[in-house]
């Protein structure tokens, strides 16, 4: 018999426009591979961006907050797993599931730890240094930890945030499964099409702007880069990419400085393989870039900064210059776009990385094994997770009521 998942979406998935929406996508290809019947089900509304997956074991629904017409569906669907896409979604329906479908296996994708950006962004906004102290005293914090406590299994993209909650937040182990980005793996004739140094010119950012670490980034390159770039290398031009761009980005565009912003394009791997360097001057955030394994698929090498390359490399050497000072990131942009000994050792270094630690085929294996693990001996799993049940009781009666009421509210 066919099993089932419920995928629980924050938004609905648009993998064309974010990092988090292709890491759906791929989890939703995986659990079809893997004989699911996968019914996505989100309270957003779509947008024209959103992904349209022709699959007869593939199907979508909408659902409400605050809503008791959830239990309903639910326990109609009775699925073998429920996950729930960021933590906010375990926050308004984990409660219902475990009252409804109590053996359904609950897992978390976080898509990066949102308390560690969120902290990050804080302090970056005050001009004060990074402090594990600072996550440990914020709430949201508290929040995303006791979501992941809850829950049978979470999924961790960076290795960085693994070893965060295992050493500072001292969750266990076996409540956490390391699984970055699948990316297939870079073969010889995949290289052997790209085009070469000579034939790539300019610099490119690639960012969805409804996420604040790409905005600041974007800022950055226009009021403390760029110019000092261009000096250098007075015929590049840098392109920026991505969807929802603000007023302010927009404004940003200034062909005359060689600052073009373009926006929203459905194929942007095309336009980063015609680049020569991704630039991305991230001063905070969390998880896997998308934009920077992006361009190690498309033979493109980066300059990032130490927050851009965290927990995506281990100790392989980075596709490019992980920079320390903003000096750092203008020389080495520099050094990277005018030196083809170096830009093809960064090539080398990105095709190292993908297929090491992002291979999809070994990736899928560690998760299905996983998943048949814990579906084999869930009773004794949550024994073993007391607090996770503490946390859970608690959960189902203080957000029951407060749900309740707002629903009764609701209805006048």
């Amino acid at each position: 018999m066919r099993k089932s998942i419920l995928i629980i979406g924050y938004v609905w998935v648009e993998p064309t426009t974010s990092a988090a929406g292709m890491r759906m996508l791929q989890l939703i290809d995986f659990f079809l591979a893997a004989n699911y019947s996968v019914i996505f089900a989100s309270p957003a509304q779509k947008s024209s961006k959103t992904l349209i997956l022709e699959n007869p074991n593939y199907s979508e629904a909408s659902i409400v907050l605050n809503s008791s017409c959830f239990d309903t569906f639910v326990t109609k669907v009775n699925p073998s797993v429920v996950l729930f896409d960021r933590f906010m979604m375990e926050e308004q329906f984990g409660w219902r599931v475990a009252k409804c479908c109590p053996n359904a296996l609950r897992i978390l994708d976080t898509e990066d730890l949102h308390f560690l950006r969120k902290v990050r962004q804080e302090q970056v906004q005050k001009n004060i240094p990074f402090s594990e102290n600072a996550l440990l005293r914020s709430d949201y914090a508290k929040r995303e930890i006791a979501a992941i406590l809850r829950c049978d299994l979470s999924l961790i993209i960076s290795s960085y945030e693994m070893a965060l909650l295992t050493t500072s937040f001292n969750i266990a182990s076996d409540l956490l499964l390391y699984l970055p980005f699948f990316i297939p793996e870079i073969t010889k004739s995949d290289s052997a099409a790209w085009l070469p140094f000579e034939e790539r010119k300019d610099f490119i950012f690639v960012g969805n702007f409804l996420h604040a670490p790409n905005v600041d980034a974007a800022v950055q390159l226009k009021k403390q880069h760029w110019d000092k770039i261009r000096k250098k290398n007075p015929q590049a031009k840098l392109h920026i990419y991505g969807a929802y761009g603000t007023q302010q980005i927009q404004e940003f565009h200034k062909p005359k400085q060689g600052f073009l912003v373009h926006g929203y394009v459905n194929d942007i791997k095309t336009e980063v393989g015609k680049a020569r360097v991704v630039l991305a001057p991230l001063r905070f955030g969390a998880g896997i870039k998308g934009k920077l394994t992006e361009a190690m698929t498309c033979g493109t090498p980066s300059v990032t900064t130490e927050i851009g390359a965290e927990g995506m490399h281990k100790d392989l050497a980075w596709n490019g210059f992980v920079s320390i000072t903003e000096n750092d990131f203008i020389d080495d942009a520099t050094t990277l776009y005018t030196d083809k000994k170096n830009w093809e050792i960064a090539q080398k270094n990105g095709i190292s990385i993908v297929n090491t630690i992002y291979n999809e085929t070994a990736l899928a294996a560690v998760f299905l094994e996983k998943l048949n693990a814990l579906e084999t001996d869930l009773s004794a799993h949550r024994r073993r997770n007391f607090m996770g049940a503490l946390l859970q009781y608690q959960t189902l009666q203080s957000t029951k009521y407060m749900s309740k009421w707002i629903e009764e509210k609701n209805k006048r």
